[in-house]
C-alpha cells in the first residue's frame, strides 16, 4: 500500500530547474517517446546502486530479492506508471536530486536548449547529456507524482509537480524499497505515440531498453487457448464456442542479454548504437567501438564506445568516468577509474571480469593485479583504435577530445610517447589544418635540429608574434599552441624523436649572432632603460630574434611561459615572481633615434617615457595586459600628433 501522511510542505524549484522545465515543456520535442527510456534507466541505475551495496550489506535486500522494473498503463485514466525496487531515496536525497539540478555547468546546459529552442526543436542528446532524465516526464504529463522509499528506511517520501515552477514533498507510507513514479498524461498530436497502448510500450522497450539487466514487466493481454475440459461440447465432443479466450499475465519485456557477453556477428549496428545510448545517456553516435574477448591466464569481456562530440562537463572535477565493471554479468561499480585513466575518462564501456572477487571494495580494487592488467590491456587497445582511424575521422575527433588527450603527457609516463604520436597542431605553414608531430619533422628545413613552438590563448596573436621573426626569416616552422594544457605538455614532452622541443620565446634561439662591435656601442643606453625599468624587467639585450619588431619580452629557458603566468593569474594561484628580458632591435628607426637622443640629451624626461612605453609594446604584442592603459593611450597620441 502507498499512501500519504505527515505534513505537506510546498518548494519553489530552483531557478535554472525552472528555466529548464519551461523549456522541456512548451518547446517542440522531436522524439517524445524518450522520457521511458529515460525513467527506465534510472531506475536501472537504482537497481545497480542497491546490487552494489548488497556486496557489502547482503541484509539490506531482505526478502525482496528479485530486483525488477515494473511498467502500468492505464488507457481510461491516461496514467503511465513506472516502479523499481531499487535503492530508493529518502526526504533529503528527494530534494537534492528532484529540486535541484545538483552538477555544476547548468548554464552551458539551459544556453544549448535555448540555442535548439530558436531552432523550434530540442536535440533528444541534450536530456540524457547533461544527466536530467527525470524532467523528460514533463515532455507527456501534466502532472508526475513520485513515491520513493530508501533501502534501510521505514519511511517514505511523496513528492508531485505539475510542472509550474513548484512541487509539493511530504512523508508518506510505502509497503516496499524503492521508487513508483505515476504520469498522468497530456492530449497528445495525432501523430504522437499513444504511450496507454500495449504494443507502443513493448515497441519502445525492445528498441531502447532491451540489453537492461532486470526484466522489465509489464502486466498484458494474451488470448490463450481454453483448456479442453473447460470447452463446452456437443453429444460427438466437438466444441461448441471459445476455445481462446482474453487473460492477463505479467511479461517480461525485454531480452536482458549482456550485450558485451555476444559474439559481434550476432550483434547489430543499431544494438551497438541503442546500448551507447543506455550506457552513456549520450545521443550522438559514438565514432568508433571496441568488443572483444581477451584471453590468457584470465579471461573477460570488453565493450568500449569512443563518444563522437565531447559532453559539457568533459574537465569538470567531478565528472564520472565512463568505465563499468562487472563480474558474471554482476554490476560492481560504475565511475571505475581503476579501468581507465582520467584522461581517457570521456571512454563508456563496460568490462566484465569474471574472476574478479565479487567482495572487492573500492580500495581493494585499485591494488587488485587484475584490474590493474585489464586497464593497461585497454588503454593499449584504445591506442590502437585512435591510430587506425582515418585522418578526416581521427581528426574531427581530435577537435573534440584532444585537450583530453594532452592530459596524459603529464600524468601516463609509461604511455606519453604513445600520446605524443595523437597531438595535433596548427602551425606557422599549415594554413589552419592540424599536423602531427611526426608530419612536422618530416617538413623541418635541412639545417633545423629542433621543433619550434609557441604558447599563447590567441591564434591570431600566435601567428604574427614578433618572436617568430627570426624564424620565419629562416623558413622555420612553428607549432602554435593554444590550449592551457600545452603548457604541461612542453613541461612534459622535452623531445620528440630524438630532436628537442625548443620555445620561440624562452632562451637564445642560437640562430643569429649579435654584432658584438654594435652591441658594445648599445650598452649604455640598454644600462640606462634597464635603470628606468628595473622594477619590471631582469635585463635589456640586443635581440636575436627581432627583424621587424621594435621590442618583444623573452624568459629564461626553464622559466615560466607569459601565458602560463596568464593562466595561474586567471586561475587566482600565485606563481613565483619573475622578470623577463626585454629585448630590443638595433637595427630600428625608433631604438636608434632613441639612442641618438640618449647621447646628446641622458636627462630628456621623454626618455624615460619611451622606456616605458617599448616595455608596453612589447606586452601587448604577447597577448598581455598592461598597467596603465590611459598612460600608453596618452604617448601614442602624442606620437601620432607629433609624425602628423
Amino acid at each position: 500500500m502507498e499512501g500519504m501522511e505527515g505534513k505537506k510542505e510546498t518548494h519553489v524549484f530552483k531557478t535554472e530547474v525552472k528555466q529548464l522545465m519551461n523549456i522541456i515543456i512548451n518547446s517542440l520535442y522531436s522524439n517524445k517517446e524518450i522520457f521511458v527510456r529515460e525513467l527506465i534507466s534510472n531506475a536501472s541505475d537504482a537497481l545497480d546502486k542497491l546490487r552494489f551495496r548488497a556486496q557489502t550489506e547482503p541484509d539490506i535486500l531482505g526478502n525482496d530479492t528479485d530486483l525488477h522494473i515494473r511498467l502500468a498503463i492505464d488507457k481510461d485514466k491516461k496514467i503511465f506508471e513506472i516502479s523499481d525496487n531499487g535503492i530508493g531515496m529518502t526526504y533529503e536525497e528527494v530534494i537534492d536530486n528532484i529540486g535541484t539540478i545538483a552538477k555544476s555547468g547548468t548554464a552551458a546546459f539551459l544556453e544549448l536548449l535555448e540555442k535548439n529552442k530558436k531552432e523550434e526543436s530540442i536535440s533528444p542528446e541534450l536530456i540524457g547529456q547533461f544527466g536530467v532524465g527525470f524532467y523528460s516526464a514533463f515532455i507527456v504529463a501534466d502532472k508526475v507524482t513520485l513515491i520513493t522509499r530508501s533501502a534501510g528506511s521505514e519511511k517514505a517520501t511523496r513528492w508531485e509537480s505539475i510542472g509550474d515552477g513548484s512541487y509539493t514533498i511530504e512523508e508518506a507510507t510505502k509497503d516496499s524499497r524503492g521508487t513508483h513514479i505515476i504520469l498522468e498524461l497530456k492530449t497528445l498530436d495525432e501523430d504522437d505515440p499513444d504511450f496507454t497502448e500495449e504494443y507502443t510500450i513493448r515497441r519502445i522497450v525492445k528498441q531502447h531498453s532491451d540489453y537492461v539487466a532486470y526484466p522489465i514487466m509489464m502486466n498484458v493481454e494474451k488470448i490463450e487457448p481454453i483448456p479442453e475440459n473447460e470447452q463446452l461440447k456437443d453429444k460427438d465432443g466437438k466444441a461448441m464456442g471459445e476455445t481462446t479466450r482474453k487473460v492477463r499475465k505479467d511479461e517480461t519485456l525485454n531480452s536482458m542479454q549482456a550485450i558485451w557477453l555476444k559474439n559481434k556477428d550476432e550483434v547489430s549496428d543499431k544494438d551497438y548504437e541503442e546500448f551507447y545510448k543506455h550506457l552513456s545517456h549520450d545521443w550522438n553516435p559514438p565514432v568508433e567501438k571496441l568488443h572483444m574477448k581477451f584471453e590468457g591466464t584470465t579471461e573477460y569481456y570488453v565493450l568500449l564506445y569512443i563518444p563522437s562530440k565531447a559532453p559539457f562537463d568533459l574537465f569538470y572535477h567531478e565528472r564520472k568516468n565512463g568505465m563499468h565493471l562487472y563480474c558474471k554479468r554482476v554490476f560492481i561499480k560504475d565511475d571505475c577509474k581503476e579501468l581507465m585513466p582520467e584522461y581517457l575518462g570521456f571512454i563508456h564501456g563496460v568490462v566484465d571480469a569474471p574472476d574478479l572477487n565479487l567482495n572487492v571494495s573500492r580500495e581493494i580494487l585499485q591494488q587488485d593485479k587484475l584490474v590493474r592488467n585489464i586497464q593497461k590491456n585497454l588503454v593499449k587497445k584504445v591506442f590502437d583504435v585512435f591510430n587506425k582511424m582515418e585522418k578526416e575521422t581521427y581528426e574531427k575527433f581530435y577537435q573534440e577530445f584532444g585537450q583530453a588527450l594532452k592530459a596524459g603527457i603529464p600524468t601516463d609516463f609509461e604511455n606519453k610517447e604513445k600520446i605524443s604520436h595523437l597531438l595535433r597542431y596548427k602551425t606557422t605553414k599549415s594554413d589552419g589544418k592540424l599536423i602531427s608531430l611526426k608530419e612536422y619533422i618530416e617538413r623541418m628545413q635541412s639545417d633545423q635540429s629542433e621543433l619550434y613552438y609557441i604558447t599563447g590563448d590567441n591564434l591570431v596573436s600566435l601567428i604574427n608574434s614578433p618572436h617568430l621573426e627570426i624564424l620565419k626569416e629562416k623558413n622555420f616552422e612553428v607549432l602554435l599552441m593554444t590550449d592551457p594544457i600545452d603548457e604541461w605538455v612542453v613541461q612534459n614532452l622535452t623531445e620528440y624523436e630524438g630532436k628537442k622541443l625548443k620555445s620561440a620565446e624562452k632562451g637564445d634561439l642560437g640562430l643569429d649572432k649579435v654584432d658584438d662591435k654594435k652591441k658594445d656601442e648599445f650598452q649604455t643606453f640598454f644600462n640606462f632603460i634597464k635603470d628606468k625599468l628595473d622594477e619590471k624587467i631582469k635585463e635589456v639585450k640586443a635581440s636575436t630574434r627581432l627583424k621587424n619588431s621594435v621590442a618583444c619580452l623573452s624568459g629564461d629557458e626553464y622559466g615560466m611561459s607569459a601565458y602560463m603566468e596568464k593562466i595561474l593569474k586567471a586561475t587566482g594561484q600565485k606563481g613565483p615572481v619573475q622578470k623577463r628580458v626585454l629585448e630590443l632591435n638595433m637595427d630600428h628607426p625608433a631604438i636608434m633615434k632613441m639612442k641618438k637622443i640618449f647621447e646628446t640629451d641622458t636627462n630628456n624626461p621623454k626618455l624615460k617615457q619611451y622606456s616605458e612605453l617599448l616595455f608596453d609594446l612589447a606586452t601587448i604584442s604577447e597577448g598581455g595586459k598592461i598597467e596603465n592603459p590611459s598612460q600608453f593611450s596618452q604617448m601614442v597620441g602624442e606620437l601620432i600628433h607629433s609624425a602628423l
